[in-house]
C-alpha cells in the first residue's frame, strides 16, 4: 500500500470518504501478497492493484459500495472453471480482500500512519477482518504510542504486543484472538500490516552505471545511498531525486552506518583501494546482498587481496561477483536489470532460470528479507 499513500493522503486531507480494498490473506498462487491495495476515491479515481486485474472490477463496486453503506466487507475471489468470464484468478489462486470505507469519522488516525510511512517511522496497522469485534476497526501501533481501538481494551492490549513484534521483523498477516485478547483460532481475526522503514541500498561507486541501479534501486522501494570519495563524481544532480549523495571514502562510510539483514550493497568502483577496504568492513556486516563489479581477473585478485586482511573462505563465499544475472546486459540500465534481478532472486529463492524450462510454483514463500 505504501506506493498508493500519496492518492489516500490527498482525498483523506480532501474530507472524502474513500473505499481501500486490502489483500488479507493468499492461498496457492496469487499475483500479489498480503499487503497489496486498491483504493476508490472521489470521481471515481482509482489507484493500486489487488490481483494485476482479473477481480479489479469487481473489487472497483465493492469499494464504492462500502462507501455508500459505511460498513465494511471481506470477500475472497477464487478461479472459476465454470465460466471462463467468471470474477476469478485465473492464476489458480484465492486472494482474501477487507474492503473497508476510510474518511477521518472511520479512521482518525490515518492521517498519522500516512504521515509515518512517508517519513520513514515504523508504524503498523491492525485491523479486524472477521468475528464480533466491528470489522474494518483499526488500530494504529507505534514503537511508542498507539491511536485507535479494535473494541475491547484486552484486544487492543494483546494486538499491540504483538504488532510491535510484527514490526521487528516487518512482518504482515493474520492473528486470531478472543474477544478480551486470549490467542486463540475461533474470535476474532486481525491482519497486522506492517510499515517498517524501508530496506538500505548501498551504491558504491558513483560511476554512470551507478544512477542505473540507483533508480532500479528506488523503484524496488530501497532507500538508496550513493558513496564516493571523488567529489566530482558524487554530485546530486547525476542522480535520481531522493537518492542520498555522501562524498566520503566508502569504508570509513560503511564503519559509521547501520546495516541489517535487509541491506544490499552494489559496489561498483572495480579499484582495489576502494573496494579492498571497503569490502573487508561489508563481509563482516549482516548485509542480505553484496554484489561487486568487475571482470573475472579482477574477481581473483580482489579475492586474493581480501584473504590477505584475514578473511575467511566462508566470508568471502558472500561476494556476488561478477555482480549480477547472465542477461548479456551491456549499457548501464540493462546492468542495472541484470544486479536487479539477482537480487530479486536472491529475496525470494528464485534460479534466476527462465519461467519455462521450471516446475512446479511460481510464487514461492520468501526465504529471506533482502
Amino acid at each position: 500500500m505504501r506506493e498508493i499513500l500519496p492518492a489516500l493522503s490527498r482525498w483523506y486531507a480532501s474530507g472524502e470518504p474513500f473505499g481501500l480494498a486490502t489483500v488479507v490473506a493468499v492461498t496457492r498462487s496469487a499475483p500479489r501478497g498480503p499487503g497489496a491495495a486498491m483504493a476508490v476515491g472521489p470521481g471515481d479515481e482509482v489507484v493500486g492493484s489487488v490481483s494485476g486485474g482479473c477481480v479489479e472490477g469487481a473489487v472497483f463496486d465493492l469499494a464504492k459500495e462500502v462507501v455508500e453503506t459505511g460498513r465494511a466487507q471481506l470477500h475472497t475471489f477464487g478461479y472459476s472453471d465454470e465460466d471462463a468470464f467468471a470474477v476469478g484468478l485465473t492464476c489458480g489462486g484465492e486472494i482474501t480482500l477487507l474492503v473497508r470505507p476510510v474518511s477521518a469519522v472511520t479512521d482518525p488516525a490515518f492521517g498519522e500512519v500516512a504521515a509515518s510511512v512517508a517519513a520513514h517511522r515504523p508504524v503498523v496497522v491492525a485491523t479486524v477482518t472477521d468475528g464480533p469485534a466491528p470489522r474494518g476497526a483499526a488500530l494504529a501501533v507505534w514503537p511508542d504510542t498507539v491511536s485507535g481501538s479494535l473494541g475491547t481494551s484486552g484486544l487492543d492490549v494483546a494486538v499491540t504486543a504483538d504488532a510491535r513484534g510484527e514490526l521487528a521483523q516487518g512482518a504482515t498477516g493474520l492473528r486470531h484472538y478472543g474477544p478480551r485478547g486470549e490467542r486463540r483460532e475461533d474470535d476474532v481475526t486481525v491482519f497486522l500490516q506492517s510499515f517498517a522503514s524501508p530496506p538500505r541500498m548501498l551504491v558504491f561507486g558513483a560511476i554512470d552505471f551507478a544512477a542505473a541501479v540507483a533508480r532500479i534501486g528506488a523503484f524496488l522501494g530501497y532507500r538508496v545511498t550513493v558513496c564516493d570519495a571523488r567529489p566530482a563524481f558524487a554530485d546530486a544532480r547525476r542522480f535520481p531525486a531522493g537518492a542520498e549523495v555522501v562524498v566520503d571514502w566508502p569504508h570509513r562510510y560503511l564503519r559509521g552506518t547501520d546495516t541489517d539483514e535487509r541491506t544490499v550493497m552494489c559496489v561498483l568502483t572495480h579499484d582495489p583501494k576502494f573496494d579492498v577496504p571497503l569490502l573487508e568492513v561489508a563481509l563482516r556486516s549482516p548485509a542480505a546482498y553484496i554484489g561487486v563489479m568487475g571482470s573475472r581477473h579482477t574477481h581473483e585478485d580482489r579475492l586474493a587481496r581480501l584473504r590477505e586482511t584475514g578473511l575467511g573462505e566462508a566470508e568471502l563465499a558472500r561476494l556476488r561477483s561478477p555482480i549480477g544475472l547472465d542477461l548479456g546486459a551491456r549499457t548501464p540500465e540493462e546492468v542495472a536489470v541484470s544486479i536487479a534481478a539477482e537480487i530479486v532472486a536472491l529475496r525470494w529463492g528464485g534460479t534466476g532460470a527462465p519461467l519455462a524450462d521450471t516446475a512446479g510454483a511460481i510464487h514461492r514463500p520468501r526465504p529471506k528479507s533482502v
